[in-house]
């Protein structure tokens, strides 16, 4: 049996959305692309979650592989972006928590834990739009030109969402706007 190339392989992968082939290229890769992202995150779990999501991106976006370059180098800058997202969306989550209980600290007649309304209750009350761009921003770790190319939407359009999102929450919930809002913007 003759090996196909990579790039003979990623072709019938975007011509005919052929499995076999794209599985056969995951053989190849996984253990590459693993063993990068452990070197980077320095965490084995958290790396073969990364590498996982690798390749359902490459799967994805299979379509965006030209045949102009390797395809070892087209998945492994998705392995890295891969990386930079996570990376990202955990410093965001961090300097939320950071904001999060600075501002707790500072109000201490604010509500206890029990009297807070759960985030699925203040996210019924947003619009789809509204919705979506408050998940990708405060969830994801989205800034607002990310939200506008990844929903191709205004980045006004993106700023007037999470505005008004925020503004219904405060107001349906009672709650007042952090002191720390201003690390919450981008």
């Amino acid at each position: 049996m003759i090996e196909s190339s990579d790039e003979a392989l990623a072709a019938s992968v975007v011509a005919a959305r052929d499995t076999a082939a794209f599985e056969t290229l995951v053989r190849r890769y996984q253990s590459r692309v693993r063993n990068w992202l452990r070197q980077l995150t320095k965490d084995r779990a958290r790396a073969d979650d990364l590498a996982q999501e690798t390749f359902i991106r490459a799967w994805e976006r299979a379509h965006t592989f030209s045949g102009k370059g390797k395809f070892a180098s087209w998945i492994m800058k998705i392995a890295f972006n891969t990386f930079l997202q996570a990376r990202r969306s955990q410093a965001h989550a961090t300097r939320l928590a950071a904001a999060f209980a600075a501002d707790n600290e500072a109000e201490a007649e604010a509500p206890s834990g029990d009297e807070w309304p759960d985030l699925p209750k203040m996210l019924a009350v947003l619009s789809d739009d509204e919705r979506l761009t408050m998940v990708l921003c405060y969830a994801q770790g989205f800034s607002h030109s990310e939200i506008s190319d990844v929903i191709d939407m205004p980045l006004g359009t993106v700023k007037s969402h999470l505005q008004r999102a925020k503004t219904k929450i405060r107001e349906r919930f009672a709650l007042e706007a952090p002191r720390a809002e201003h690390a919450l913007r981008r």
